[in-house]
């Protein structure tokens, strides 16, 4: 995709990775980038430098439920059918022993991590579909892949993101509109040391890969350039995706070796 004097949207663009993508993307020749966030007016300006994106403008994205997201498009205004590049970034953890999860904590998690992108998707794509160009790029995570215990309800949000994605490309063969899903793996950022704390108490985590979120999101934007339709990780975690797709033994072998029912000490 070239994206010279794109729009384009990232959501969680305040911290982590989404922040990562957002300062990658404003070096990038955009025409607007939109950086979405809950809370807009705790907004860290993004330097852009002499060949970057003309202008970027902290916008309010909240995905915690169907009302609040169709405000933030309404407020986004006539910028809603101009974006061209759609960055599903924002999302939340939730891990532990089902039977111990807390069911707000669940819903809220699958409301931001599959339903608030499936709708926030389907109110971006009619202006793609007009113009026939635009890519919808979603972060699925290794967890829609590698159905690790203790991650049961975050996996499961993860996986619908996988098919959503992967059922949506398609079904836009031919139209101009393309996706790519990201298999994200261990990024360096907040998320990830709250992530470690929520499954460490029954998964040894401390063989995880981490690689700095800048690197990671240099990573996108390459396969967001060269029009790719899946990014996977590298390192350790990428053994667990392939894993995934063969016979289950192989994974439940590694899930052995690190899941404990009993709290680790």
């Amino acid at each position: 995709m070239d994206l010279s004097g794109r729009t384009a949207l990232v959501t969680g663009s305040n911290r982590g990775i989404g922040r990562a993508l957002s300062e990658a993307l404003a070096r990038e020749p955009l025409g607007l980038l939109l950086c979405g966030m809950r809370n807009p007016g705790g907004f860290e300006p993004i330097a852009t430098g002499a060949s970057g994106a003309r202008e970027v403008k902290a916008v309010r994205i909240d995905l915690s439920s169907r009302e609040a997201i169709e405000q933030c498009c309404a407020e986004l205004g006539p910028d809603l059918a101009r974006i061209d590049l759609l960055v599903n970034n924002a999302g939340l953890v939730t891990g532990g022993l089902l039977e111990e999860q807390d069911l707000e904590e669940v819903y809220a998690m699958f409301q931001a991590n599959l339903l608030g992108l499936v709708q926030l998707t389907r109110a971006v794509l009619p202006g793609m579909l007009e113009r026939r160009s635009g890519k919808v790029v979603n972060n699925a995570s290794i967890s829609g892949y590698a159905f690790f215990p203790a991650a049961s309800t975050y996996a499961a949000s993860k996986a619908g993101v996988v098919a959503f994605t992967e059922s949506l490309r398609r079904e836009l063969k031919g139209t101009g509109v393309s996706t790519l899903h990201l298999a994200t793996g261990g990024v360096d950022t907040d998320m990830l040391d709250a992530t470690e704390e929520t499954y460490g108490r029954y998964l040894d985590t401390s063989r995880w890969d981490k690689v700095p979120a800048s690197e990671w999101a240099g990573k996108v934007i390459a396969a967001i350039r060269e029009d790719r339709t899946v990014l996977g990780p590298g390192g350790k975690t990428a053994v667990a995706k392939l894993a995934s797709r063969g016979p289950a033994f192989l994974l439940d072998r590694i899930s052995d070796r690190m899941f404990s029912r009993e709290p680790r000490a």
